[in-house]
């Protein structure tokens, strides 16, 4: 049923409003000495999208150490970061970072995309969006439409409150579609679909709402959704952190001037002038770490740039690997320039310490949940486990490796890239990130996890991308994410994928699947468990769609150990080189190939140096093949495995080091196989009746198989 059109707000005077919020916007351009020149001074309320030049890996490290805000849009080359305030700018610079300004001032960007949405709005009835909706929803829109879903379709359609309120008092909501809905869960896999980690995210909340309304409206009409929603159960969380959500959709209109208005002696103006950069806000409002906020008193952290720096990052604040690369830490590192809490990173106190990433934890406690994915915004990609490069040393002293599934996580990627045109990718090949959704739901379950990241130029561009990205366009016309999540739902139902438990019980007997288990952070571990439950139907029989009982971070995994000795290789010795702007060149050839080509660099002074590698092809041009970008006082080396005969060139960068020498020792390894010691786990399974466990039995259940139980007796 298309959702009614709200009334309209006008836009007259938006512009003249958004001038007064504004002085001259920051043209960039590039001067001789290659850092960005400014023609004008721009505001401190005049944030911008620019694209930072990373010709390496080991430059994109460097980006991250300046805890500036960046965004999941990146390539070979580029990284682009929104900038706040002109501190950003000035860091940007000094570091000695070239770039392009992409989006000028953020801010009359924003009131350029209400008029364009006020226009839209005003050229249709209604979208072809399931819902019909023509705008954004706030959070008050999303909460209805829930609750209207539930009431339109109660057989197969129901609305439910996760348990944790959020900081300023705000209740969470999900929506779980399936046949029979309301019964008690009996078997049927998992599908979870969330939006808005992230709060300035917006279309990641609307496609997994437009989905919702697409399951919820397809039930008993369409034939596949039909048969899959007999098979599974879809839990959908459009909006996991409601608290930023708000701030940022309100603020994001600049228009009405919100609450504040009848208060204001301008007349509104000075509404603007004060909440700038609300629309921009990431993270939750955890103002100090441990202690709640007042209810309703997060519209009141505007010490930090438009709300901006305060708050726990929750796409960092999963168990999985939680305090690794990519994830800052409540105080920077020395020599670093990372901002602590006030990082766009900031993982919080420790790992699932905010509420909203306690509920997730707690679903997916709770369910099989044998898929899931988590949306954001932008850069048209699919990301898959791990966060970390493979050749990250982990917490147990090997490499990190590939998700134990790669095969089958990219395999599948590519499947929902065919549907909506995203690149297929490794989480890391973004750049690290460590306690991630993925990351830890993986990992402690073995259910695949991908984090879609929508659209390919901005954090909620104008209404009608939105609704491209869900419906398809061009030659992806009539797919788009609507069949790539259908894609996800059929792969949460297909056993050849899963484990099946089946077998007879008596009749209404509770079953459950447990298991307990250290959960590693990047430093320590933290304990964790699975558990969850259902209920026997009247004839006494059940059929299971579980996960793997042993989890992937158990699973052998190979990895290459080098030989004691270099068989060829050389000792290079380096002088004085000019912090921030120093680089030196050095060739090596290597006459015969190996497996691997190992580049260590060493220097006296505990400060910093970085490292990249680079292979020169038949051209003469030279391709990256490796970089090492670590913490002050770290020495650097870089692994290339493979290595191939050739002429390879070893860059030395001073990144802040007053060191009057360096050495770099080139060698070239032969390597022989080995794994990672593996094991399997197991989960208890027990039959319950009464609350009392009359049965129990250790599973051990791998992906594909059905293992088959009789508690028929042992049970009663």
């Amino acid at each position: 049923v298309p959702h009614p059109r709200r009334a309209r707000r006008r836009v007259a005077g938006l512009a003249a409003l958004a001038a007064l919020a504004v002085t001259a916007p920051l043209a960039a351009t590039v001067n001789a000495t290659g850092a960005a020149a400014t023609t004008a001074a721009p505001s401190v309320f005049a944030p911008q999208l620019v694209t930072v030049d990373t010709p390496g890996r080991a430059d994109r490290t460097r980006l991250q150490k300046l805890g500036l805000d960046l965004t999941e849009h990146a390539g070979r080359d580029y990284v682009e970061v929104l900038l706040h305030t002109a501190a950003d700018r000035a860091a940007l610079r000094a570091a000695g970072f070239t770039y392009d300004v992409r989006i000028e001032n953020l801010v009359e960007r924003g009131v350029e995309i209400a008029e364009l949405n006020e226009a839209y709005a005003a050229s249709v009835d209604v979208s072809p969006l399931p819902s019909g909706r023509d705008t954004y929803r706030t959070l008050a829109d999303y909460v209805a439409d829930m609750t209207t879903l539930a009431a339109d379709f109660p057989g197969h359609v129901r609305m439910f409150d996760l348990a944790d309120p959020t900081l300023d008092g705000n209740t969470v909501h999900a929506i779980e579609i399936g046949a029979d809905v309301d019964k008690k869960a009996s078997g049927k896999p998992t599908f979870l679909l969330m939006g808005l980690h992230h709060a300035r995210e917006w279309p990641s909340g609307e496609l997994a709402m437009e989905f919702a309304t697409d399951l919820a409206q397809g039930f008993g009409k369409d034939k596949k959704i039909t048969r899959m929603l007999k098979r599974a159960r879809v839990l959908v969380v459009p909006v996991v952190n409601p608290d930023g959500f708000d701030l940022s959709r309100t603020d994001g209109e600049y228009v009405d001037l919100r609450a504040l208005n009848d208060a204001d002696p301008l007349g509104g103006t000075g509404t603007v002038l004060a909440t700038p950069g609300q629309a921009y806000k990431r993270k939750n409002c955890r103002v100090v770490d441990g202690q709640d906020i007042p209810d309703g008193t997060c519209r009141l952290t505007l010490t930090s740039p438009g709300g901006f720096g305060l708050g726990v990052d929750l796409n960092r604040n999963y168990g999985g690997f939680w305090g690794g690369p990519g994830a800052a830490g409540p105080v920077p590192a020395a020599g670093e320039v990372e901002a602590g809490v006030l990082d766009p990173t900031y993982r919080g106190a420790s790992a699932f310490s905010e509420p909203e990433t306690q509920n997730i934890q707690t679903l997916v406690r709770e369910r099989q949940v044998t898929m899931m994915i988590s949306n954001h915004t932008f850069s048209n990609l699919i990301l898959r486990p791990n966060g970390v490069a493979p050749t990250t040393i982990g917490p147990d002293g090997n490499p990190v490796g590939n998700a134990p599934d790669e095969k089958g996580l990219k395999a599948l990627g590519a499947r929902m890239s065919a549907q909506n045109g995203y690149l297929n990718q490794n989480s890391w090949q973004l750049y690290d990130t460590t306690g991630t959704t993925e990351d830890w739901s993986y990992n402690a379950t073995g259910g695949y996890g991908y984090t879609f990241e929508i659209g390919a130029h901005e954090f909620h561009p104008p209404f009608p991308e939105v609704v491209d990205e869900y419906l398809g366009a061009g030659e992806h016309e009539g797919r788009g994410n609507r069949a790539a999540y259908l894609l996800a739902l059929q792969h949460a139902i297909d056993t050849s994928k899963h484990g099946v438990l089946k077998g007879k019980a008596p009749k209404g007997a509770t079953l459950r699947l447990r298991k307990d288990f250290e959960s590693p952070t990047w430093e320590s571990s933290f304990e964790d468990h699975l558990d969850s439950t259902i209920t026997v139907g009247r004839k006494g029989r059940f059929s299971w769609v579980v996960n793997p009982s042993t989890r992937p971070l158990l699973q052998a995994r190979p990895i290459e150990e080098l030989a004691a000795e270099p068989f060829a290789g050389e000792t290079i010795e380096g002088g004085t080189t000019e912090p921030l702007v120093g680089t030196v060149d050095h060739e090596y050839v290597a006459r015969r190939a190996s497996d691997v080509l190992r580049i260590d660099l060493d220097w006296p002074t505990p400060d910093d140096f970085d490292l990249e590698v680079y292979r020169k092809d038949a051209s003469g041009e030279l391709v990256e093949v490796g970089t090492s970008g670590n913490a002050p006082g770290e020495k650097e080396q870089v692994q290339v495995p493979d290595a191939a005969a050739g002429t390879y060139v070893v860059r030395v960068v001073n990144y802040a080091s007053v060191s009057p020498s360096y050495t770099v020792e080139v060698g070239q390894y032969a390597t022989r196989s080995t794994f990672t010691d593996g094991r399997r786990e197991k989960y208890t399974l027990t039959c319950e009746v009464g609350g009392k466990a009359l049965a129990t039995r250790k599973v051990f259940i791998d992906r594909g198989q059905v293992k088959r139980f009789d508690l028929e007796r042992a049970c009663r």
